[in-house]
């Protein structure tokens, strides 16, 4: 990563402007933060802006507010819990742009932390507006991006306002993100093993296409395996799959063969007639799955057959979930693949929101080398793309 870290810089007493993520779950009844994984990532930045003597502003977005304030989609309720974190006190501004945070950004004194309002609340923000950014910039001397999870956007708060502002460096938790990411694909240690879950191989064929040539290993688990099986011809009942994507993924078995890549597939799931409240739910060969049932996770057979695969590697990258892995009937084959990760000596890198979910739900959070806090982004970064949020800060 060719750009400047925010602990580089000399921050005494500039303001400065931090590009945090705190798009954490809100419950509508309490008002309260539910889960605050986001939150904490980003404390290590903004104790570094504050030891440093800067005027430390936050802005971040929490959900898609429909074009305006949302009182659900407030970030009044993280003040309180970065708080906590900081041990110091943390203002809240309820707008981000406008003579509100004007005022509040000159009461400011060296060590202060603002948190301004949800950006998104201005539909400016997602269109990239660059007199938005303009605005946002006004309030800084300094700007640092630290919310990988939204580095594949290209909204104002992370492209537009590069263009006003002269200063400018990446955060550590975003330092972090692209370390991990390079030592799992750019300069790994081999073998190299991918696991790929989750529903739709729609969403992930660019990322299985791209590490195709440059890992020793790919595992393919989650409802998106039943698309292979119905390109290998073998029935699927009533699992989800994808009839468009069937021709794709012959493509991506002849590729893998012609590469020699280790390609494992489930050989048995765990299916069921119904996902709600089943009356049956059995592991068969995946050659055998019935008629009238779906395949809602991977078998016993398979669980033994990927941690085996595992065993040897070095490092190991995981996107999405084995199974319907919220229902304990259905979580076996997820849980059984971050136990091979959490007993493994390997540098084992995590994406995806689903995935830590389920690792925080496992209590094996604390056991991976490194959990990305980005779905979209880590995602993206696997298919090879240039994410919009990095490009800006290395353009800049």
């Amino acid at each position: 990563m060719k750009i400047r870290t925010v602990d580089q810089l000399d921050l005494a007493g500039k303001k400065t402007l931090i590009r945090v993520d705190f798009n954490v779950p809100i419950d509508k009844a309490s008002g309260n933060v539910v889960e605050d994984t986001r939150i904490r990532a980003a404390v290590p930045t903004i104790r570094t802006a504050m030891d440093k003597g800067a005027k430390t502003i936050l802005v971040s977005h929490l959900g898609r507010p429909k074009g305006g304030p949302s009182p659900d989609k407030s970030l009044a309720p993280v003040a309180p819990i970065l708080s906590k974190y900081l041990g110091k006190p943390v203002t809240f501004v309820n707008d981000c742009v406008g003579e509100t945070v004007e005022r509040a950004v000159a009461a400011m004194k060296p060590g202060d932390v603002l948190l301004l309002e949800n950006v998104r609340f201005y539909p400016e923000e997602e269109k990239n507006s660059e007199e938005f950014g303009k605005k946002l910039a006004a309030f800084c001397d300094v700007y640092v991006n630290d919310a990988f999870a939204t580095a594949h956007r290209g909204h104002s708060s992370n492209v537009a306002i590069l263009k006003f502002v002269k200063e400018r460096a990446a955060g550590l938790l975003m330092k972090d993100e692209i370390t991990y990411f390079e030592k799992a694909l750019v300069s790994p240690a081999r073998p190299l093993a991918a696991v790929f879950g989750g529903a739709k191989i729609s969403g992930k064929i660019d990322a299985i296409n791209n590490v195709l040539g440059k890992v020793d290993k790919i595992l393919i688990g989650g409802a998106m395996a039943n698309t292979f099986f119905a390109a290998q011809g073998f029935g699927v009942g009533k699992s989800l799959y994808e009839a468009e994507m069937i021709d794709t993924a012959k493509q991506v078995l002849a590729k893998a063969e012609q590469q020699k890549a280790g390609f494992y597939l489930p050989i048995d799931v765990v299916v069921a007639d119904q996902l709600e409240s089943p009356s049956i739910v059995k592991s068969v060969s995946v050659k055998e799955i019935p008629e009238d049932m779906m395949a809602l996770d991977i078998g016993p057979e398979t669980c033994r057959l990927f941690k085996e695969a595992l065993n040897d590697a070095k490092t190991i990258v995981w996107n999405g979930p084995m199974g319907v892995f919220e229902s304990p009937q259905f979580g076996g084959g997820t849980l059984a693949v971050m136990q091979a990760l959490a007993d493994s000596s390997a540098t084992t890198i995590v994406g995806g929101g689903d995935t830590d979910t389920a690792l925080n739900k496992a209590g094996l959070f604390s056991k991976m080398s490194y959990v990305s806090t980005g779905g979209g982004a880590f995602l993206e970064l696997l298919e090879g793309k240039r994410l919009p949020g990095l490009a800006a800060l290395e353009e800049a």
